[in-house]
Order: structure tokens, then C-alpha cells, then sequence
């Protein structure tokens, strides 16, 4: 096979390699945000300790659920006691309490639920961590587009620059202004006719064209001297705008740095690890209604589901107290360990003694058990209110949100028109400041226009996501 052949089959299969890869680079940038929320669901500590915490409250459960531990006690006589019987050795009694029925069923209870709110708990934490990573990624999309718009205006100021620059050169200097009125008087003077008569009728005409001679050129002087000064003025002007636009878009690199490390914050990866960001953000869409989300919001919000679950395991608690303020019983055996007297004639001499025994306490001292009942009804009137205060805080944020989303969707269509009118302006001034050298100031202001425009624009793109993401948080949805 000849080096030609093998050369032209390496080119074919890299240029195979390499569509492979924007394929999957171009894929893997639109799905990069999804990508990204399940690293933060697996590596955010946030949500690992909220799991942790859940994982944690169920073993609770088995704790409170479980019967008190026996107690077992021995007693070793180091001289044996003297008994009819016998002698007794030692004495061993073992002991089980046994808590007032429902009692451990209420205990467990109340750990369940408390386990159960914990996982609500995780589960709103993990909605959130979602949220956070969602609105920072559109923001850095945002800071991104800015910076992109940023460089598009800067390359226009850099035509603009080198346009005024190349009229500003080409522009008529003082002194050629002032050669041309004395070549003209010469011209007159020569074209006299001689004679003293037509020197003596055109005296005063040549005096004259003489005496306008030179206002005619500093007249000519000014008009060249104010051309060079504006078109220098038009560079001084646009060089302005050129180094304000470049400090603004280091101002968005250095915010980018700091959204880029927020942002690998929440993944819990280096703070310096790149974000594929996409170069086009397409409009997200709400694919439930709007009341949907507030009844879903009501009925499925993970805080609100938490409090609940509170509210249920101090009623629980109550149970159990009250329970608490019963009788425990024990019931319990003793063996006592008798040796052989040798002066007894006892049938029972050195027999072992076995006594069954039965504990009863007595709960007597009522005002710790009522003060017991009387927290666990205040911390469920708290619980109350606590669930009131966070469904209208819910409430707030459903309609702020739904705000920003219909705002977002009219700025959408609004800054779309609007940045379409001002580029086709631009573009019109343009070729007008190349053809004339005039509306300098019209152009920069629609520049200036055209730059706000585009960065409307992009984030009204970003805000409408935003506000999906909120919905789909305050709704509890799954992220599509």
C-alpha cells in the first residue's frame, strides 16, 4: 500500500474520531445541567448529611422499642447464714420491668415519625441543592453570554477605531488651506492687463482680492483644523468606550471565576473545575399549569410534609407520657443457694430456695408527668404555627415566582424584537460612518443599545428558566 493511500485512510478515520467527539461534546453540553444535578444529588454534603441524619434517626426506633434491660444480682454470704434448713451461701435475684401497655408502641411511633421527618427533611435539602445548582448554572450561561456579547461590541469599537483613525489621516491639513488663496492672488495678478489704465481702474479690485485673500485662508485654515480635530475627537471618543468595555468585561471574567467556584461548591469537586456551559440556552417550558403547581406545592412540599410528620410523633409523645404516668410492673425470681447443716434434721436441709417476685411502682409524683403531657401539647401548637408560617411563606414565593416567569416570557419576546431593530440600525450606521464619516454619537448610542439589548435578552432567558426551577421546587416536580 503506497504512503499516499495510507496517509489519505489515517486523515478519513480522525476526521471519523473527531465528529464522534463534537457529537458527543455537543451532546453532553445540552445535557450537561442534568448531568451535573446527579452529581450534586451523590457528592453534595449537604444532602449527605440530611441522609446521614435520616439513616441515624432509624435506628431510634429499635432503641425505644425494646423492654427495659433485666437486672441480675448476686449476694455471696463470706459466712454462711445459720437457717433451719441449711446454711445459706449466696443469694441471686434477676429482675424484668415492664413499661404500662402502649407505652413502646407509642415510643416507636413517635421515633418513626421523627425518622420520617427527617427524610422530608433530606428531601427538601436535596430541592434545594437542585435549585442552587440550576440558578447558578443559568447565571454563569448568563456571565458567559455577556462576556461573548462583550467581545462582538469590542471588535465594532475596534472598525470604528481604525475607520476614524484612516479619515482622520486623510483629512485636509492648515497649510493646504493657505496655499490655495495665494496661488489665486498671484493668478489675478498676472491676468491684470497691462497699462496704467488697467492697472489704475483695477487697483482697487486687486487691493480688495488682496485684502479677502487672507481671511479666505484662515477661513480654509479653520475649516481644516476643526475637520482634523473632530476625527480626532472621534478616535479619543471611541477609545473611551473601548477601554471601559474592556474593564467590564475583566470585571465579568473575575465574576466568572467566583460563579464557576460557587458552583463547584455545590458538586463538592475543586473549585477550579471547568463547567460546560452551552453557547445557546433554549427557553425551558412549564409542562404543568400554574394552579397545579400551588396545589402541588400544598400538598407534597417536603417542609410542609416534615412539620406534619412532627406535629404526628408529639401526639405520640403525649401517648406515651400519659402512659408513662402508669404503673411499671416487674416480675422477677429469686434462688437462694443453701448448703447442708449437719445439726438439721430438716427434710429441706440444704435444698436450694426458689421465690417468684412481682415489682410494682408507684408513680406518685404527678407533676413531672403532667408537665411532661404539658410540653409535648405546646411543641405541637408551635409545630402549628410553624406550618402556617411556612405554607404563606410558600405562598409568597409561588406567586414571586410566577411573577418572574411571566415577566421573563414577555422580556423574551420583547428584547428579541428589540435587539433584531437595533442591529439592523447598527449595521445601517455603519456603513453610513464608512461611506461619510458622520454619526459618530448616533453610533455609539446604538451600539451601546445593541450590547444592553443582547444582555436583556440572554437573561431573560436565563430568568425564565429560573423561575421554572423555582415552580419545580415549591412543587416538588422532578427535574425533566
Amino acid at each position: 500500500m503506497s504512503k499516499w493511500l495510507i496517509k489519505k485512510k489515517t486523515m478519513k478515520t480522525l476526521l471519523i474520531y473527531f465528529s464522534l467527539l463534537t457529537f458527543c461534546l455537543s451532546a453532553y453540553s445540552q445535557d450537561s445541567l442534568r448531568i451535573y444535578l446527579g452529581i450534586a444529588a451523590k457528592n453534595n454534603p449537604m444532602v449527605l448529611q440530611k441522609f446521614t441524619e435520616y439513616k441515624a434517626a432509624l435506628q431510634k426506633v429499635p432503641q425505644v422499642g425494646s423492654l427495659p434491660d433485666p437486672e441480675l444480682s448476686t449476694g455471696i454470704f463470706l459466712s454462711p447464714m445459720e437457717l433451719v434448713a441449711g446454711k445459706q451461701v449466696a443469694d441471686i435475684r434477676l429482675m424484668q420491668m415492664f413499661p404500662w401497655f402502649g407505652v413502646l408502641k407509642a415510643a416507636k411511633d413517635e421515633m418513626s415519625l421523627m425518622a420520617k421527618a427527617k427524610y422530608e427533611s433530606f428531601s427538601d435539602t436535596k430541592l434545594q441543592v437542585f435549585y442552587d445548582v440550576q440558578q447558578t448554572w443559568y447565571e454563569l450561561y448568563k456571565v458567559k453570554q455577556a462576556i461573548l456579547i462583550s467581545e462582538k461590541n469590542l471588535e465594532i469599537l475596534r472598525t470604528l477605531e481604525r475607520l476614524s483613525l484612516v479619515k482622520f489621516k486623510a483629512a485636509p491639513t492648515g497649510n493646504s488651506g493657505t496655499s490655495q488663496p495665494s496661488s489665486g492672488t498671484s493668478q489675478n495678478v498676472t491676468a491684470s492687463p497691462s497699462g496704467g489704465q488697467g492697472m489704475g481702474g483695477n487697483s482697487g479690485k486687486s487691493m480688495g482680492n488682496s485684502a479677502s485673500t487672507p481671511s479666505a485662508a484662515m477661513q480654509s485654515n479653520s475649516m481644516g483644523s476643526s475637520s482634523g480635530g473632530s476625527g480626532l475627537a472621534d478616535v479619543f471618543r471611541i477609545q473611551i468606550e473601548i477601554g471601559e468595555l474592556e474593564n467590564n468585561m475583566a470585571m465579568l471574567r473575575n465574576q466568572q471565576n467566583t460563579v464557576v467556584a460557587r458552583f463547584n461548591s455545590f458538586l463538592n469537586r475543586p473549585v477550579q473545575s471547568p463547567v460546560m456551559v452551552p453557547d445557546t440556552l433554549k427557553s425551558e417550558a412549564l409542562n404543568i399549569p400554574l394552579m397545579a403547581v400551588s396545589d402541588s406545592m400544598l400538598a407534597n412540599n417536603p417542609m410542609l410534609g416534615m412539620l406534619k410528620f412532627e406535629e404526628q410523633s408529639l401526639e405520640a409523645r403525649k401517648q406515651m407520657v400519659t402512659r408513662m404516668g402508669y404503673p411499671m410492673i416487674g416480675l422477677g425470681l429469686n434462688y437462694s443457694l443453701i448448703n447442708k447443716n449437719a445439726m438439721s434434721t430438716s427434710e429441706m436441709n440444704g435444698k436450694d430456695m426458689m421465690m417468684p417476685m412481682v415489682v410494682v411502682t408507684l408513680p406518685i409524683y404527678r407533676k413531672k408527668y403532667k408537665a411532661m403531657q404539658a410540653e409535648a401539647d405546646l411543641q405541637k401548637e408551635a409545630t402549628a404555627h410553624g406550618y402556617q408560617a411556612t405554607a404563606n411563606s410558600l405562598q409568597a414565593d409561588y406567586y414571586a415566582a410566577v411573577q418572574n416567569y411571566q415577566d421573563a416570557q414577555r422580556r423574551i419576546t420583547l428584547y428579541a424584537r428589540q435587539n433584531q431593530l437595533a442591529n439592523q440600525s447598527l449595521n445601517i450606521l455603519i456603513k453610513s460612518f464608512s461611506a461619510s464619516g458622520a454619526g459618530l454619537t448616533d453610533l455609539l448610542n446604538i451600539r451601546k443599545q445593541t450590547l444592553d439589548y443582547g444582555l436583556k435578552q440572554v437573561e431573560a432567558v436565563a430568568d425564565l428558566n429560573t423561575a421554572i426551577a423555582m415552580l419545580n421546587r415549591l412543587g416538588s416536580f422532578e427535574v425533566q
